[in-house]
């Protein structure tokens, strides 16, 4: 009986009893001999074995592209249909730069001949071919005969397109982060009077997201400059925005004009506002001119390096701490030499750190670097970044900021001159102070008019200190080849605001004459206590 006729038609527990049963008796039947008519006609088809089919017939089915070619100039022995259908009829038994001109023109055939030199199977992935597709070639060594090539191509044009829309995006990506980086970094950097400055800012190569590198010159007043730079750890536009913001607020804190650890202390806590899973290394460094050093702090950052006027690199010291965003630690300030004649760069880690040596050592080759380089800021700097072999395809940001303490010397010397005279209480303060001033003013050759408004500002600037400071007070005058400084110090802490005088007051005024007859005036904390407030005059031109 056959099952398979009738089974179809029985209800599910029917059909499954009378398999069983179906079962049973062929079991009987076979233990008998018999072999039902359905089961024999089974047995008896004949299964080919795998090396007696037909290869051509197997090839020409294959969807993929298939071409043999023998012999030392390849000549073509066989393409498949598929092969035909992509690249058109070809004539068996010219060489393969005539018969097979498009692998010729996708580079292909060099590798026909290492194949058949070395008998080892080679691939290339992905070329596109001229039909406009991709494809993945694999080429095998046949050592029948002459020996030839087995040419197999398989279509990869979807992974291809997928591949270059992905790297298109990532290229979008990029641009816009390093617009966005460069953006926020300073377009022209504020020219101090006492230093020459220069900065470069190199993004990472094309398989490198940018990073959160910045610098920045801030012109404090009264001659001294602010000098920041920082990294953003992280990549892409994320760091990026997360340097601007950080940037913004040391410009902002930096109008404070308070000392460098507490301008740190201020920046770890708005990180921790920012993000509080990114951090950032930061050195804020103060130059005052007259006293010819760097006051800095730095968060977690790299040494200072100084080259003095001998041509001696100074590597800057402790203290440094933690990184900005980490919070919970106090920052401290140090300070290194920077007398005229002195060169001073900062810089990120992008410049010094290689993934196969030590930190120390990049550092210690940017020390030499340095110790052989002269010029200009901006020829100095361009030399440090070629000789740290930074190049269009480096893997890191890197930042470079040099500055440097010009010598004035000859005539370019009349133009910067200091004047100072300490002040001791009493009512002969004032007048003398006021005579010190017109006498150096006059030997300085200024106009009269300028000269009478270096001495009014004197005259308010040491009476409010004689009304409301504290020994020891001191008077400074300085000028530069842009503008005179006058600054007066004194022991009290309280720093003066300008502030509005009712017609019955006998007192209020001078800040507020101070701060309409001159072109800027501020006061800070001095470090080791005590205040000083400033006031300064641009010169006219010529």
């Amino acid at each position: 009986m056959n099952f398979t006729r009738w089974s179809a038609r029985l209800p599910g527990t029917q059909r499954r009893a009378a398999a069983r049963t179906d079962d049973l008796v062929t079991d009987d039947r076979l233990s008998e001999g018999a072999v039902p008519a359905a089961r024999a006609e089974q047995l008896t088809v004949p299964v080919p074995a795998v090396d007696e089919l037909p290869v051509r017939e197997v090839l020409d089915r294959v969807p993929a592209l298939v071409a043999l070619v023998h012999g030392p100039d390849h000549r073509l022995a066989y393409v498949n249909d598929a092969y035909v259908v992509a690249f058109g009829l070809r004539s068996p038994g010219a060489p393969a730069r005539e018969a097979l001109p498009e692998l010729d023109e996708i580079g292909l055939l060099p590798l026909l001949d290492q194949v058949l030199r070395s008998g080892k199977p080679r691939t290339v992935k992905s070329r596109k071919a001229p039909d406009g597709r991709s494809y993945t070639f694999t080429c095998t060594p046949v050592t029948e005969g002459d020996g030839g090539v087995l040419v197999f191509a398989t279509d990869v044009t979807d992974h291809a397109e997928a591949a270059e829309r992905l790297r298109a995006s990532e290229r979008r990506q990029r641009e816009t982060a390093v617009t966005l980086q460069r953006s926020l970094l300073p377009q022209e950097l504020e020219e101090p009077d006492d230093l020459r400055i220069a900065a470069t800012y190199h993004p990472g190569g094309t398989e490198a997201a940018v990073g959160g590198d910045w610098y920045d010159v801030i012109t404090l007043g009264g001659g001294r400059t602010a000098l920041v730079i920082g990294d953003v750890m992280g990549r892409g536009v994320r760091a990026a925005a997360v340097m601007g913001q950080l940037r913004t607020a040391v410009r902002a804190y930096a109008r404070l004009d308070l000392p460098p650890h507490e301008i740190l202390q201020l920046l770890d806590g708005l990180a921790m506002e920012i993000d509080a899973n990114q951090i950032a290394t930061c050195v804020y460094a103060i130059h005052d001119p007259n006293e010819g050093k760097l006051v800095y702090a730095s968060a977690g950052h790299l040494p200072i390096l100084v080259r003095d006027e001998n041509g001696v690199v100074l590597r800057a010291a402790e203290p440094t701490g933690p990184p900005l965003g980490t919070g919970g630690w106090m920052h401290a300030s140090g300070s290194i030499p920077l007398s005229p004649g002195s060169t001073a760069v900062l810089y990120t880690d992008g410049l010094v750190e290689r993934r196969n040596e030590d930190l120390d050592e990049g550092i210690a080759a940017l020390e030499r670097a340095l110790a052989g380089a002269t010029g200009t800021p901006q020829v100095i700097c361009d030399r440090l970044v070629r000789s740290a072999g930074v190049t269009a395809e480096h893997d890191d940001d890197v930042a470079v900021m040099v500055l440097q303490h010009p010598a004035h010397t000859g005539p370019d010397g009349e133009l910067f001159r200091n004047a100072g005279l300490e002040l001791l209480g009493g009512v002969e303060a004032a007048p003398r102070a006021r005579a010190f001033a017109s006498g150096v003013l006059t030997s300085w050759r200024f106009p009269v008019e300028l000269h009478d408004l270096g001495v009014l500002a004197v005259s308010e600037l040491v009476a409010n200190s004689l009304q409301h400071g504290t020994p020891p007070m001191r008077l400074r005058l300085r000028r530069t080849d842009r503008r005179l400084i006058v600054e007066v110090t004194d022991g009290d802490d309280h720093l003066p605001r300008r502030r509005r005088a009712e017609p019955g007051d006998e007192s209020g005024r001078g800040i507020a004459i101070v701060a309409t007859i001159a072109s800027n005036w501020g006061s800070r904390r001095m470090p080791g206590g005590g205040k000083a407030v400033w006031c300064e005059f641009v010169l006219p031109k010529g």
